[in-house]
């Protein structure tokens, strides 16, 4: 039980970056950018065939960010520049990228056993591995956390609230479109790097659901943990993508479940997210209108007994 929820801990981790990239775009941009299921394959396999050619793994690394940013930059552009529809053109990049992620690979799959990766040297201590991840994903929040306090940040943000408001003041926002959907896919590809490292292969299929994954972090890290400020907002989408992969670990522990009720259990934890706090809102104004009424029935009642 112990071992499941670690690893639920750690693939959590792997994944926060992803989910606050789909942050980025989702909630902040307002933008329904479905480019990340093929960028956060991009980014593993750009992985992957560098480690597996004797590279570098951090410069793999540092490359499948770059990678990321020009796919992100790419659909930028075709909504911005070109017009087209934000969902029609992730969807576009989406396909595209499935042919240039098979011809980075050169095949449907790339093996990285026996190879040294970002997490070679810690793999055998879970508490050491767990803490490194964990540092990693705090400093990329409190740099993006930084970047949205910047003029260009709060311009992007902005943009996501009302984009002809922030037009009528001069700003660009075809421009903080491009830099946040570009940063988007830039920290997707960088998780897609680091889960295709930590799991020894990168494989075409790899990035199916992902856009789901980050939503359903989202939503939760929002459901429970709130969103008063961005700095709050980033943390909870990343104990959102730890608390959804606990969530997972536990469901699958259920004697008539399996790994292929995987994105079943994705879509019930999502609409449950959802429908929830919409009941619980609900309720608390039913209970408030209910309240309301009786204190009126009240204060009619000892005004007509005075008289």
């Amino acid at each position: 039980m112990l071992e499941s929820l670690t690893g639920a801990v750690e693939l959590g981790l792997l994944y926060a970056l992803m989910a606050i990239g789909v942050y980025i775009t989702f909630r902040i941009l307002d933008f329904p950018d479905l480019t990340v299921d093929a960028s956060f394959t991009t980014g593993g396999a750009v992985a992957a065939v560098m480690i597996s050619n004797g590279g570098s793994p951090l410069l793999a690394t540092i490359c499948a960010f770059g990678c990321g940013l020009a796919a992100g930059a790419v659909t930028g552009l075709l909504h911005t520049k070109g017009k087209v529809n934000g969902l029609l053109a992730g969807i576009l990049m989406m396909i595209a990228l499935y042919s240039v992620n098979m011809r980075i690979m050169g095949k449907p799959n790339i093996s990285l056993v026996n190879t040294d990766t970002l997490f070679t040297s810690i793999e055998g201590n879970t508490v050491l591995y767990l803490l490194v991840l964990a540092i990693v994903v705090i400093m990329v929040k409190l740099l993006l956390d930084a970047f949205l306090h910047t003029d260009l940040g709060l311009a992007l943000r902005a943009t996501g609230d009302n984009a002809r408001m922030i037009r009528s003041l001069g700003a660009n926002t075809d421009t903080t479109k491009i830099i946040g959907v570009s940063l988007s896919n830039g920290l997707v590809a960088v998780s897609g790097a680091m889960i295709a490292q930590q799991s020894g292969f990168a494989d075409m299929s790899m990035g199916v659901g992902t856009i789901v994954l980050g939503l359903a972090s989202v939503i939760i890290g929002e459901a429970i943990f709130g969103i008063r400020s961005v700095v709050r907002a980033t943390l909870a989408v990343i104990l959102g993508s730890i608390v959804y992969r606990i969530i997972v670990a536990l469901a699958l522990r259920v004697e008539f479940l399996d790994t292929s009720d995987l994105k079943l259990i994705t879509a019930v934890i999502v609409v449950g997210a959802l429908v929830i706090p919409t009941v619980r809102r609900s309720m608390k104004q039913k209970s408030v209108a209910r309240r309301r009424t009786q204190e009126l029935i009240a204060a009619a009642g000892s005004q007509g007994g005075r008289s």
